[in-house]
């Protein structure tokens, strides 16, 4: 993280703190109950520096909005779960905080004139080549957000910028000459590879029954949700020119195109006219909340449904918040889901317990198979490692993994960064998806360095170790109050 500011340092907009700009024009996701806007009420501390809930929400949204890129627009809350996209999020706050709290150490100021500068430099604010101050206003008003926010963040970044520049990292010759003789070193190997379909398992219910007795204990069912709930649907209401218009009026910022241009009335009114029947499903929404809550709403439609994380019908925010409900306070506010709003009333909550053997045993079969295979295959490796015939290799480098052509491209460069830090000629090497590697060291000499230059990879290697060491420091130093759950 640290490494690529101080590669960016002359153009930083620090990605520890993703900054504001980030959000004009890539769009918002939130999670939960956070508001867009709410830059109150810390979350958490580290040393004197506060992390807010606006901050936190600001830096997922931006999370999302790059990895939904890298998934071609196929990213969702699941997957950003899956990914502990809010934990991601926390810990470049987190980071930031620690560098911030180092600049405040060394008294390291920024000027008014030093942001001018800074924001001047923003291409997205330019028009015809110059930098436009009614772009830069419109462009933040879009957002939400103030001059003085995000100014202030501006101030950061380079706050952050000028105390990396205290650190400078630099290689010295003779480090890269001894890291060039490592790299030249080209070893001739005989290599063979065992997969899980070189060895044979018995996966009937009676080995897998006595590998279950060990560990049945470690298999729960998820806690699920007795609910009830009703649906409202859009509403079927019409609206008068005047009602259209007046609407209009007051939230013309609502209506924009690809330019951030307030597109006319009389092209938006399709647009106004779903604001107003969203805007009356909700206050009809909330009408029926209020009569569910008092147990009036006699004429309406309730279903009944049992919900766990296996099993949703609606969306993991929404389950998220049924979790939290007790029966004291039973009832879910309407919320949004697929164009429906649902009110949910909780009825009982299901505790863990231990599952049967038929309710794990896919779960128990998979992990058997890991298991046995893992040592299935380690034995097979022992057994055969001095009498192995496999494939021989011309003279290959840490660098020549597509010469390994029993290996995939990812398998072959993870084998050979380990064979070349291996002091052992004769031995097996476990990868990570499972997959061993038999091999057997025949010739080794060095190649020419001629056209040898590894400058800029021991650069990266000194960086990432003094970034690791660097925060490991600083947390040591600063360290961090958590005032929520889950981060």
């Amino acid at each position: 993280m640290i490494t690529w500011m101080q590669r960016h340092k002359k153009y930083l907009i620090i990605t520890i703190w993703i900054s504001t700009i980030a959000f004009i024009g890539a769009g918002f996701v939130g999670w939960g109950q956070y508001s867009y806007g709410d830059k109150a009420g810390a979350i958490a501390k580290v040393g004197t520096i506060e992390i807010t809930q606006g901050e936190l929400q600001k830096t997922y949204s931006n999370l999302y909005s790059r990895y939904n890129q890298i998934f071609q627009g196929n990213f969702d809350e699941e997957k950003a779960k899956q990914f502990g996209l809010k934990k991601q999020a926390f810990e470049q706050l987190q980071q930031q905080a620690l560098i911030l709290n180092l600049a405040a150490a060394y008294d390291i100021q920024v000027s008014d004139d030093e942001i001018l500068a800074e924001l001047e430099t923003e291409k997205y604010f330019f028009k015809d080549g110059v930098f436009s101050k009614e772009l830069y206003k419109n462009a933040l008003r879009a957002n939400n957000l103030s001059s003085k926010e995000y100014e202030d963040e501006i101030k950061k970044n380079l706050m952050i910028q000028k105390t990396l520049q205290l650190l400078p990292i630099k290689t010295l010759k003779s480090e890269t000459a001894v890291f060039n003789a490592l790299s030249n070193i080209a070893d001739k190997i005989n290599y063979k590879v065992l997969t899980k379909k070189d060895v044979t398992l018995d996966t009937s219910d009676k080995a897998l029954k006595t590998f279950w007795n060990t560990i049945s204990g470690t298999f729960m069912t998820q806690t699920s949700y007795d609910i009830q709930y009703i649906v409202q649907t859009p509403v079927a209401n019409t609206f008068s020119n005047t009602e259209i218009a007046s609407y209009y009026k007051e939230n013309k910022n609502h209506f924009k195109d690809a330019q951030s241009k307030i597109i006319p009335l009389e092209k938006a009114k399709e647009q106004v006219i779903a604001e107003l029947i969203a805007s009356a499903t909700k206050k009809a929404a909330l009408k029926n909340y209020i009569l569910y809550k008092k147990d009036k709403l006699t004429d309406a439609n309730t279903t009944s449904v049992t919900i766990s994380s296996a099993q949703n019908p609606f969306t993991p925010d929404v389950l998220a918040k049924v979790s939290k409900l007790g029966l004291s306070s039973s009832y879910l506010k309407p919320s949004l889901v697929n164009g429906k709003y649902i009110t949910i009333k909780l009825l009982k909550v299901n505790a863990p317990t231990v599952k049967t053997y038929a309710q794990a045993k896919a779960e128990v079969l998979a992990l058997y198979l890991k298991q046995k295979t893992k040592s299935a295959l380690q034995a097979k490796a022992k057994q055969s490692l001095n009498s192995f015939q496999g494939t021989t290799t011309d003279f290959i480098t840490y660098k020549d993994s597509d010469k390994l052509t029993l290996l995939s491209k990812t398998e072959a460069a993870e084998f050979l960064s380990k064979l070349f830090v291996s002091a052992n000629k004769n031995a097996y090497i476990a990868l990570k998806d499972g997959t061993i590697v038999l091999y057997n060291i025949l010739e080794q000499k060095m190649l020419s360095q001629d056209n040898t230059n590894t400058s800029d990879i021991m650069q990266k290697i000194k960086s990432n170790l003094f970034n690791t060491a660097l925060i490991k420091e600083l947390q040591n130093k600063y360290p961090t109050e958590v005032f929520v759950k889950g981060l």
